[in-house]
């Protein structure tokens, strides 16, 4: 029987901790105070109820104690009125690069220690994110610098303020073990200097989360594959460190308490390494739990998962609402309960190693899914597959990796040769993440609720349970997978004869026209790689001969990493420009005429009469979005206006330009905002619009005055935020639309 005692408590502080983490301080502190006089009152009679309320206290309490520093420091007020500060900080976590429209910044977590704010200086440890101009590879973990900057509002209820660095100089280097896992981590790196451009990148990321150099397109690919874990400190990593250590001390005559005691340690130096991040530290804790496990068994596994959780969210209430911490726990909780019983059913007719090796992930995948379908919409049936055909080459390039980088601290050249052998795990991992994300059924759409998943997963994990102790069941379920991998049953989509899509890639914008079956020009990408990938996969798009950013504002153009797998051919923009992709972008000229196999574009707009500076007279209103690039594409005879973001001044002024603007379908401009000109949208005559919004998006498009104008000209509008994805179908000379809700 299954100690369940602490798993319901563990559920109720976690929920309280989802709760209280956004709101203010004052209301942590009296569900503490509740808690302290419940778990009082209660603990006598009913011990269950008074321990629930204690922990509810504790939770409480930290986040109360948090949120009164975030309240009360003196940052917080200075960056409401964006303060120029100078900080006296230390660097808490590894920079970051990120590069907008050609520019490397870098975003850096400092731990302020001092403060001088109008010439008054205060102490303290205060939590800000940095943003640096350029790189700051040279800034390590715990070193001390003094910066100068701008301060600004914060994202997250746990972060003081944000600061815009202007000038930085160090001053104090970080402490010695600091240091020495730093020094570890660029070995890492130097050891892979043999192998190829994407090995080299990814081995880092095994060994310690070092995933600065992982390009976009092998993480887009390893998402749809389900290897996405690969690339962050998970328990994969603790686990295979800590087991090489265990493996290596159950050779000697080690009693269980030493053995303990050194997994512990190696537990630790795992953190340093990897650094304290919060996903770090929820490893170390599943990990704990793995090492608890094999001292408890798997009835007593349960127990100190639920321990390991309430005590992670006191310590960092925070975690309750980050999908690492999420997937975590959910996929620790799967190898207790479901791993067990399927490698007792598996090895019934395979040997016992193998049962285990197919037994995990698909214990681990199956109780994800619910998590992984509410954050994404989406259901992997490619991620068991993929992860049992990677993880035979995980742990030795994981530990080849970790090797060459101590090697490469007293011997290079030979580090460099256990580098290259590493490099050739991380091939065969590669390989396997890019071919799984290219099947048609890598991931589907969940049609349902994601809640209605925690009904079927226990279903499916019965029926699962029943089949594998039958060799030929189990043989026929992953026969009937692997069809649905390869050919997903998909109704009604893509529609037959579809010719244009409207992608619901939330508030922005992303318009799919067809070329031939598996091939498809983009006309912006919207702000959301995962959300274009996605739309991309299921019209079973592989290539985009010619891609079109209208401007660059963020909606239009930060999902551009979606194509990730895909051949790109052709990349156009208007005079705006757009982020630096390759092939490098060439501008269109209005007037230009062109092909791309049988669909036909010409370039309306813009004219050279407009400004591209933003005008901020107007909380909608921009210069760039009325530089936006207006096109005609024809396609089977159906004819598309493509607007991007253009408002009623840009509008009047392609009337006036005499462009034969007649259109069978709108693709409305500036997402159904309420700036429109009518005498434009007659002179389109469209029969209908489509509208790209996101659901319930702040600024309240479609707006009511948008959708007024086209009931009174008759124009049918179909929205994505209502909708979803919006097909144009042409059949037979006639249109119709078909949607995905």
């Amino acid at each position: 029987m299954r100690d369940l005692r602490l798993v319901l408590p563990a559920v109720a502080v976690w929920a309280l901790a989802a709760g209280l983490v956004g709101g203010p301080s004052g209301l942590s502190v009296g569900v503490a105070v509740v808690g302290v006089l419940a778990a009082t009152l209660l603990a006598p009679r009913w011990r269950a109820v008074g321990l629930v309320a204690l922990l509810a206290a504790l939770v409480a309490a930290s986040c109360a104690w948090r949120l009164a520093d975030v309240e009360a420091s003196p940052l917080a007020d200075a960056a409401r009125t964006r303060a120029l500060v100078t900080v006296e900080a230390q660097v808490a976590r590894d920079p970051r690069r990120y590069e907008r429209f050609g520019v490397t910044s870098s975003v850096v977590e400092l731990r302020v220690l001092r403060a001088t704010l109008g010439g008054r200086t205060t102490a303290g440890r205060d939590t800000v994110v940095a943003f640096l101009q350029g790189p700051a590879d040279d800034l390590e973990v715990g070193e001390r610098l003094v910066a100068r900057g701008r301060l600004g509002p914060a994202d997250d209820t746990d972060t003081v303020a944000s600061l815009r660095v202007v000038r930085r100089s160090s001053a104090r280097s970080a402490a010695w073990w600091w240091r020495a896992a730093n020094r570890v981590r660029v070995g890492v790196r130097e050891s892979m200097a043999r192998s190829s451009e994407e090995p080299r990148a990814l081995v880092p990321a095994l060994v310690d989360g070092d995933d600065a150099a992982v390009s976009e397109q092998v993480q887009d690919d390893f998402r749809q594959s389900g290897l996405t874990h690969l690339l962050a400190v998970s328990g994969t990593n603790l686990t295979i460190v800590v087991g090489v250590v265990m493996m290596l001390l159950s050779r000697t005559r080690a009693g269980p308490r030493l053995r303990l005691g050194v997994g512990l340690v190696a537990v630790l130096g795992f953190v340093l390494l990897a650094r304290p991040d919060p996903s770090v530290v929820r490893a170390a804790a599943m990990g704990v739990v793995g090492l608890a496990a094999l001292g408890l068994g798997s009835r007593g596994g349960l127990r100190v998962l639920a321990v390991a959780v309430i005590g992670l969210l006191v310590a960092d209430p925070w975690l309750s609402r980050t999908a690492g911490f999420v997937l975590s726990v959910c996929a620790t909780a799967g190898i207790l309960v479901l791993g067990p019983p399927f490698t007792d059913r598996l090895s019934r007719w395979m040997p016992r190693w193998a049962a285990v090796a197919v037994a995990v992930p698909c214990a681990a995948q199956l109780a994800c899914t619910p998590a992984v379908a509410a954050l994404s919409g989406e259901v992997s049936l490619v991620a068991v597959a993929a992860n049992l055909l990677a993880a035979p080459a995980v742990a030795p390039t994981t530990v080849l990796g970790l090797v060459g980088g101590l090697l490469h601290l007293v011997a290079p050249p030979v580090s460099e040769v256990v580098g290259l052998v590493a490099g050739w795990g991380a091939a065969w991992v590669l390989l396997v993440g890019h071919r799984a994300a290219e099947l048609a059924g890598a991931s589907v759409v969940w049609p349902g609720p994601w809640w209605t998943l925690l009904v079927a997963v226990p279903l499916v994990a019965w029926v699962l349970w029943r089949g594998l102790a039958r060799p030929w069941v189990a043989a026929g379920l992953a026969i009937g997978l692997g069809l649905v991998m390869v050919r997903p049953p998909q109704p009604g989509w893509p529609a037959d004869g579809w010719v244009m899509v409207s992608c619901d890639v939330g508030q922005g914008d992303a318009t799919v026209v067809r070329v031939t079956d598996d091939a498809a020009i983009v006309v912006d990408v919207g702000p959301d790689p995962a959300a274009l990938g996605r739309c991309l996969r299921d019209l079973r798009v592989r290539s985009v001969p010619l891609l079109v950013l209208t401007h660059a504002h963020a909606d239009h153009v930060d999902g551009w990493a979606g194509l990730g797998g895909r051949r790109v051919g052709a990349v156009r923009v208007g005079p705006t420009g757009g982020p630096s992709l390759r092939p490098a972008a060439r501008r269109l000229a209005t007037g230009e005429r062109f092909s791309v196999g049988d669909v036909g574009i010409e370039v309306l707009w813009p004219g050279g009469d407009l400004t591209t500076e933003e005008d901020t007279s107007s909380s909608e209103g921009s210069g760039v979005n009325d530089a936006s690039l207006v096109l005609r594409v024809t396609t089977h005879g159906v004819r598309l206006l493509l607007t991007g973001d253009v408002e009623p001044d840009a509008q009047d002024a392609i009337v006036r330009s005499g462009a034969d603007l007649g259109a069978d379908v709108l693709k409305m401009p500036h997402h159904g905002s309420g700036r429109q000109s009518e005498r434009f949208f007659r002179a389109v005559n469209p029969r209908l619009a489509t509208i790209s919004s996101g659901e319930g998006n702040d600024y309240g498009h479609p707006a009511a005055a948008a959708l007024d104008l086209l009931q009174r000209l008759s124009i049918s509008a179909w929205r994505t935020d209502l909708h979803g994805d919006v097909a144009v179908v042409e059949r037979d000379g006639r249109l119709r639309v078909v949607t995905r809700k």
